[in-house]
C-alpha cells in the first residue's frame, strides 16, 4: 500500500517544496511540467497537477487525493467490477480553471485508459471529483460503450451521483427537448458528442431510476448489452416488459412532468433512496466483486482502431469542439 504524500501549499515568499514521485504517464493531451501530489491509501489512484496553477490547482490535487478512494469505491460498486490502478493530472484543461474544461482519457478500459486529464476549478473540487468519476467510469466498461451516446449517458449519470450533482451545467437533456425530442431509445447514435442523443440518454435513465432501478442494477445491465443494445433492451432487461414499449412508455412519463425539463435529472432520481443500493463502507466494496476481464492483447496488424480521445465537455463547448472538426 503506497503511503499519501500530501502537498503543502507553499509559504508566503518561498519557492514550492520540489516533491518527487514516480514518472507520470503519456497523458492524452497534456505535455507540461507533471508534479506527483500522491496516491491514495489504497494504492489504486496517483494524481499529478501542473505547477504553474499555484495554491489553487494544489488545493484541487490533494481533495480530489483525499476523495479518490471513495470514489473509486462508488465507482467499483455500481458496475459490480474491481477497477484497476489509475493515474490523474488536474490541470486547466482547455485553459479553464472552473471545471468547464472537462475531462480527457483515452481507451475505454484500465489498460488504454488509465491516464485521466481533469480540469482545475478553483475553489470547487467537488467538480473535480466528479470529472475524475466521469471518465473512471469509462474505463470500467471495459471497452463497451465506448464513443456511443449510452456509454456518454452512463458515464454522465456515475458522475452525478458519485459527484453528488457537482456537473449540473453539463446537462444536455433540456436541448434534447429544445430540439424535439428524437428518439434515441430505440436506437444508439454513434457518437458520444450530440448533446441531444446524450440529453435523451440523460433523461431516460432518470426515468428508470425514478421507477426504483438504481444506477448499480442499470449499469451492469447496460455493459453486457454491448455496443448494439439500446435503452429500450435495457428496459425490457430491468422491467421484463417488452423493448417495444420503452419509448411510449417514456413518452407518456415526460407528458406528465408537471414543469418543463430543465436538468439531466427530470423525475428528481437524485431524491429517491440511495441510486447505488448496496453502498458498503470504503475498504470493504471491493470484497466479492467480479475482477475487471481485460481485453485480450492484439497482435500487430489488429484492424480495431486505436484508442482516442473521450472527452467530456459542457454542450456549449462540445458543439464548438463538433463545428472545428466538420
Amino acid at each position: 500500500m503506497s503511503p499519501n504524500h500530501r502537498i503543502k501549499a507553499p509559504r508566503s515568499g518561498k519557492k514550492p517544496v520540489d516533491i518527487s514521485g514516480p514518472a507520470a504517464p503519456a497523458w492524452p493531451s497534456y505535455k507540461g511540467t507533471s508534479q506527483f501530489a500522491g496516491t491514495s491509501p489504497s494504492g489504486r489512484v496517483t494524481v499529478y497537477v501542473d505547477p504553474s496553477l499555484g495554491q489553487s490547482g494544489l488545493q484541487n490535487a490533494q481533495d480530489l487525493l483525499n476523495d479518490a478512494d471513495r470514489v473509486i469505491t462508488a465507482n467499483d460498486t455500481i458496475f459490480g467490477t474491481a477497477g484497476g490502478p489509475v493515474s490523474a493530472i488536474v490541470f486547466a484543461l482547455g485553459g479553464a480553471t472552473d471545471g468547464t474544461g472537462g475531462a480527457d482519457h483515452m481507451g475505454c478500459d484500465y489498460t488504454t485508459g488509465a491516464a485521466i486529464e481533469v480540469d482545475a476549478s478553483f475553489g470547487s473540487s467537488a467538480r473535480v471529483s466528479a470529472l475524475f468519476e466521469a471518465e473512471l467510469s469509462e474505463c470500467s466498461m471495459n471497452g463497451n460503450l465506448c464513443g456511443l451516446s449510452t456509454g456518454e449517458a452512463l458515464s454522465r449519470w456515475c458522475a452525478t451521483v458519485v459527484g453528488n450533482n457537482a456537473l449540473s451545467d453539463f446537462a444536455t437533456a433540456p436541448q434534447w427537448v429544445q430540439d424535439g425530442e428524437p428518439d434515441f431509445v430505440d436506437q444508439t447514435d454513434p457518437t458520444d458528442q450530440s448533446a441531444d442523443s446524450i440529453g435523451c440518454g440523460m433523461a431516460f435513465l432518470s426515468w428508470l431510476m425514478s421507477l426504483g432501478h438504481s444506477l448499480d442494477q442499470i449499469a451492469p445491465v447496460m455493459v453486457a448489452l454491448g455496443d448494439s443494445g439500446t435503452l429500450a433492451q435495457l428496459y425490457a432487461k430491468l422491467t421484463g416488459d417488452l423493448s417495444g414499449n420503452a419509448w411510449s412508455k417514456f413518452q407518456s412519463a415526460l407528458q406528465g412532468l408537471p414543469n418543463a425539463v430543465t436538468s439531466d435529472d427530470p423525475f428528481n432520481a437524485l431524491a429517491q433512496p440511495a441510486q447505488i443500493a448496496h453502498t458498503k463502507q470504503a475498504g470493504q466494496a471491493a470484497a466479492g466483486l467480479r475482477a475487471v476481464k481485460l481485453p485480450p492483447a492484439r497482435g500487430a496488424g489488429a484492424s480495431d482502431c486505436q484508442p482516442k480521445s473521450r472527452r467530456l465537455l459542457p454542450p456549449h463547448k462540445t458543439a464548438h469542439r463538433e463545428s472545428r472538426s466538420a
